[in-house]
C-alpha cells in the first residue's frame, strides 16, 4: 500500500487549499449574514453562487466522480485528501464544488444505473450544478436501518408507476432547486427474496401527489446549505414507467452500490472536521488564560490535543487503506474496511469535537464558532448511512464466520 500523493493529487490539493483560504473561509460569515436577509431560509445566498462559479472556473468541480466521462476521473485514494480539505468547511466547500450529498450519491446512481434518457434529463443538469436532488429512503414508521422494512409502495399501472408512502429526513428536499427525488420502495412486497422486493424510481418534485410536509431539524439545526431534511408524502404520485432505475427488484443492490462511496466520502470529510477542531483548540489554548496561566500550559489540555492528533492519524490511515482497497479490489472486497471506518471515524471525531467545545467554554456551543454545528453533523453520522450497531453486527458476524 502506497498512500503518497501523486502529481495530480498534489496539484488539486494546492489549488483547493488556496481556494479554501482565499474564498471559502472568508465566505462563511458572509453566507450566514446573507441568509438572514433572504425571504426563505432555503434560498441560496449570493456568495454561494459566486463561489460555485469560481470553483468551476478553477477546475475544482465534480471531483468526487471517478467516471472521467462525467467527473474528474479521480480514484478514491486521489479524492480522499481533497474531501478531507472540503470537510474543514462542510457546509460550504462541498456545496460550492458540486461535491455535496445527496447529489453526489444520486449522480453516481444515474451514472451507473440510469439509462440514456435519465442521464440526459437529470444527470446532466446535476453535473452542471443547475439543479439539486434528494434521495428518499428513510421512513418514520419502520426501522429503516433494515432497508427490507420500508413500506412505500411502487405499483405498476399500465405505462405508469404509482408511488405511495411517507418518508422523512429526506436531505435536500427543501432546496428550491431540488427538482428530482430518487425514491426507494417496494414493487414486490410479497416476494420470496426480501432483497429483491425493492426498486428505485425517479419522481420529479412537482409531481401531483408529492407533498413536502415539514422541515426536520437535526439537533436544532436545519442544514440549509444541503437543502434541509424534509418529511415527504407520496400520495398516489404517478410517474412514467420509464422513470424506473434499472430493473424491478434492483433497488436494494443499487442502494448498496450508492452507500459504499457515500460512507467513505463522509469519513474523508469527517477527518477534515477533526483537523479544523484541532486547529481551533490550539488557537484557543494559546490565546486564553485561566487561573494565572495560558490554557496551553494546562496538562489536561496537552492530553486533549495529543490524543486528538493520534486519533486523527489513526483514522486517516484506515480511511486511506479503505480507499486503496476500493480502488484495487472493489467495494465488495473492501466491505470490512468500509464498515470499520463507518464505525470508527464518526465516533473518533465526535470525541475530538467534544473536547474542542469544552476548551472553548460557552463559545463552543455558540454560533460564533463552527464547533457546535460540526458536532451535530458528526454525531448524526453515527446514525446516517446505517447506524453503528448495524455495521458492528455485520462486521462481527464476518469475523466469527472464520471460527464457526
Amino acid at each position: 500500500m502506497d498512500f503518497a500523493f501523486d502529481a495530480r493529487t498534489e496539484e488539486l490539493r494546492g489549488k483547493l487549499l488556496a481556494f479554501m483560504d482565499e474564498y471559502v473561509y472568508p465566505a462563511e460569515a458572509v453566507a450566514h449574514e446573507q441568509r438572514a436577509l433572504l425571504a426563505s431560509p432555503w434560498e441560496t445566498p449570493a456568495v454561494v453562487e459566486e463561489l460555485k462559479a469560481e470553483a468551476r472556473r478553477q477546475g475544482l468541480w465534480n471531483l468526487f466522480l471517478p467516471d472521467s466521462e462525467y467527473g474528474a476521473g479521480l480514484t478514491n485514494l486521489q479524492y480522499a485528501p481533497l474531501a478531507e480539505i472540503m470537510g474543514r468547511s462542510p457546509q460550504l466547500a462541498p456545496t460550492v464544488t458540486n461535491c455535496a450529498a445527496p447529489d453526489t450519491g444520486n449522480m453516481e446512481v444515474l451514472t451507473q444505473f440510469g439509462d440514456e434518457q435519465q442521464r440526459k434529463q437529470w444527470l446532466e443538469p446535476l453535473l452542471a450544478g443547475e439543479i439539486r436532488s434528494a434521495f428518499a429512503m428513510t421512513e418514520p414508521e419502520v426501522a429503516s436501518s433494515d432497508a427490507t422494512n420500508i413500506t412505500t409502495h411502487i405499483e405498476r399501472d399500465g405505462d405508469e408507476y404509482v408511488v405511495t408512502g411517507r418518508k422523512w429526513y429526506i436531505s435536500g428536499a427543501l432546496h428550491p432547486d431540488c427538482k428530482i427525488f430518487i425514491v426507494m420502495g417496494k414493487t414486490d412486497p410479497e416476494g420470496s427474496d426480501i432483497r429483491r422486493q425493492q426498486s428505485m424510481i425517479l419522481v420529479p418534485r412537482d409531481t401531483p401527489g408529492v407533498t413536502i410536509k415539514r422541515a426536520m431539524q437535526v439537533f436544532g439545526y436545519e442544514d440549509h446549505y444541503h437543502g434541509g431534511h424534509a418529511e415527504v408524502i407520496f400520495d398516489h404520485a404517478r410517474v412514467p414507467a420509464s422513470n424506473l432505475i434499472g430493473e424491478e427488484g434492483g433497488g436494494f443492490a443499487i442502494a448498496q452500490a450508492r452507500l459504499g462511496p457515500g460512507r467513505i466520502h463522509h469519513c474523508m470529510r469527517l477527518i477534515g472536521m477533526a483537523e479544523r477542531a484541532i486547529e481551533l483548540m490550539c488557537r484557543r489554548a494559546v490565546s486564553r488564560t485561566a487561573f494565572g496561566k495560558a490554557l496551553a500550559q494546562q496538562g489536561v489540555v496537552h492530553n486533549w490535543i495529543a490524543d486528538a492528533r493520534v486519533t486523527v492519524e489513526q483514522v486517516r490511515l484506515l480511511v486511506l487503506k479503505t480507499a486503496w482497497l476500493m480502488d484495487t479490489v472493489g467495494n465488495k472486497g473492501a466491505h470490512t474496511e468500509i464498515q470499520s471506518i463507518k464505525i470508527a471515524t464518526p465516533r473518533a471525531v465526535v470525541g475530538i469535537l467534544d473536547r474542542a467545545i469544552q476548551l472553548h467554554g460557552a463559545g463552543g456551543v455558540s454560533q460564533d464558532f463552527p464547533l457546535a454545528e460540526l458536532y451535530a453533523g458528526a454525531r448524526t453520522l453515527m446514525i446516517a448511512d446505517g447506524p453503528d450497531e448495524v455495521h458492528q453486527r455485520s462486521l462481527a458476524r464476518r469475523e466469527l464466520k472464520r471460527y464457526v
